[in-house]
């Protein structure tokens, strides 16, 4: 027989141990929860042309990552609701349950996969620097001890520091104040997926240009939160049959392809396991 204390301190260990089984046979199934609602809440930057921004006269967003969540939200039989976030809101609305999906320049590494889940790669892109064409600036090492500015939270910014780690990052919140800063010439060089730079680079007249060099080439997916393995998986097959049926190749097309000032290469889809 127990003593009194002993006692309670055994029902206290099977009632924890109760809870916890029921917690774990609850778990929750956002996949389930999105198609009993009819909807899915996916999230992309909104001023980052042309993968999500505004178009001037509709005042609608629009870009590759707005088709790609509305395209996966089709497939998925359910409507697609759009929520504009900055590139810092990314982890954190993901982990809070505040949207379903991030479609939003989501590079894939380590360190973010600890904190949220990633699909398959559906883009592959260099990350470049821009700096102005009469800086005499030709390549990385020429950039050692100067200012390069990088938008807060990004890969450019986590590779700036790997690759040239003796210069001096400047973080702003978009895209439009750094190349602002490298205007102004308060920073000399301007990191950025080439992707989102080539508008930058091309209205320029040629006042502006890519170096060479790729800081890393990036493969990009879409978020999803971590604990989701029903989600996570719908999602990936939803890629691999946009992949093998052409429609990721026609949305890339239609936004960066030969046809569009963009002209850039979609590169290859990268499979989670391989990531």
């Amino acid at each position: 027989m127990l003593r009194p204390l002993a006692a309670i301190s055994h029902f206290i260990g099977l009632f924890l141990i109760a809870t916890l089984s029921m917690t774990s046979v609850a778990h929750a199934d956002r996949l389930k929860d999105i198609q009993a609602k009819g909807s899915l809440i996916c999230a992309t930057l909104s001023g980052s042309q042309p993968l999500a921004y505004q178009d001037p006269v509709t005042r609608q967003y629009v870009g590759f990552d707005v088709d790609t969540c509305a395209a996966v939200a089709k497939h998925l039989n359910v409507l697609m609701v759009h929520k504009p976030i900055t590139v810092e809101a990314r982890i954190p609305e993901l982990a809070l349950g505040r949207v379903d999906l991030v479609a939003a320049a989501f590079g894939y590494t380590k360190e973010r996969a600890e904190q949220i889940a990633f699909t398959s790669s559906h883009y592959q892109i260099p990350l470049k620097i821009i700096v102005a064409s009469d800086s005499g600036i030709t390549k990385f090492s020429d950039l050692a001890g100067k200012r390069i500015s990088t938008e807060k939270g990004s890969t450019p910014e986590l590779y700036v520091h790997r690759v040239i780690p003796s210069a001096s990052v400047v973080t702003f919140q978009d895209n439009a104040s750094q190349f602002l800063a490298l205007q102004q010439g308060k920073v000399q060089g301007f990191a950025i997926g080439m992707a989102s730079g080539l508008r930058f680079v091309n209205e320029s007249a040629g006042k502006y240009k890519f170096l060479d060099e790729a800081l890393a080439y990036e493969p990009t997916c879409l978020g999803v939160k971590k604990g989701e393995p029903e989600l996570l998986a719908a999602v990936n097959k939803v890629l691999e049959d946009m992949q093998a049926s052409g429609e990721l190749d026609a949305l890339w097309n239609k936004w960066y392809g030969s046809q569009t000032k963009f002209n850039i290469s979609r590169g290859k889809l990268i499979p989670i396991s391989a990531l």
